[in-house]
């Protein structure tokens, strides 16, 4: 396996990663091919579909050993579930899937083409082995059953992002910030209201603090 490009986002550890793809469609990432693959010729017609799918390395989670079972945090990290009934990163192969929003194709002078996505749920500097199309009419199931996962989360967390603070971040993030906290980055299972929370965003840190259904931003750094 090869690794074609990475991709840069506004993640520079795991916390705070959407759990899924799609989620947040403010987020917005490039994907940047290694020097082999700035072919322009590689990338014809792909202008042509909205939504692409990655497949990509779990770059953090790579390990000798495995598991059969793991504990979703969906189901509060208590109960085991088989590694294969999840999306979890700790898998024999730790590959990725997920399916992005193409916004455009970039012919970058120095980088070759470039692709600009949204709604990744992708660490920055997440190795790359492939791209393909997404196709409506294979793609997308209506009627699929998704076991435990069959429904989003049901809650959103209210965010008191002080005006102060929200000036240190640029223009550009503070939508996609803002989301990523409202659809709280912890852990299912912790729920500490007097515990701070820290999360890379970009250059900046945010720590935060959460009581009941409220999340409090306390400081940019």
């Amino acid at each position: 396996m090869k690794i074609i490009a990475h991709i840069h986002t506004d993640f520079p550890t795991k916390f705070g990663i959407p759990r899924q793809s799609g989620i947040i469609p403010s987020l917005k990432g490039r994907i940047v091919f290694e020097p082999e693959y700035r072919n322009t010729e590689a990338v014809r017609g792909l202008e042509a579909f909205s939504h692409i799918w990655l497949i990509w390395e779990f770059s953090e989670a790579v390990r000798e050993d495995w598991s059969p079972t793991v504990r979703p945090p969906r189901l509060g990290g208590n109960i085991r579930m088989g590694v294969f009934a999840t999306r979890s990163p700790f898998r024999p192969n730790p590959i990725g899937l997920s399916s992005v929003k193409l916004e455009k194709v970039e012919i970058d002078p120095k980088l070759g083409p470039v692709l600009h996505v949204t709604s990744a749920d992708l660490m920055d500097g997440t190795p790359i082995y492939d791209i393909k199309p997404y196709i409506t009419y294979t793609d997308s199931h209506p009627d699929a059953v998704s076991g435990f996962a069959s429904k989003p989360a049901e809650y959103l967390l209210d965010v008191d992002f002080p005006e102060s603070l929200l000036q240190k971040v640029p223009e550009s993030q503070r939508e996609p910030l803002i989301e990523v906290l409202a659809h709280d980055p912890r852990p299912q299972y912790q729920n500490d209201p007097d515990r701070l929370y820290g999360m890379a965003f970009g250059d900046k840190e945010v720590k935060f603090k959460v009581e009941g259904s409220l999340l409090t931003v306390v400081q940019v750094s």
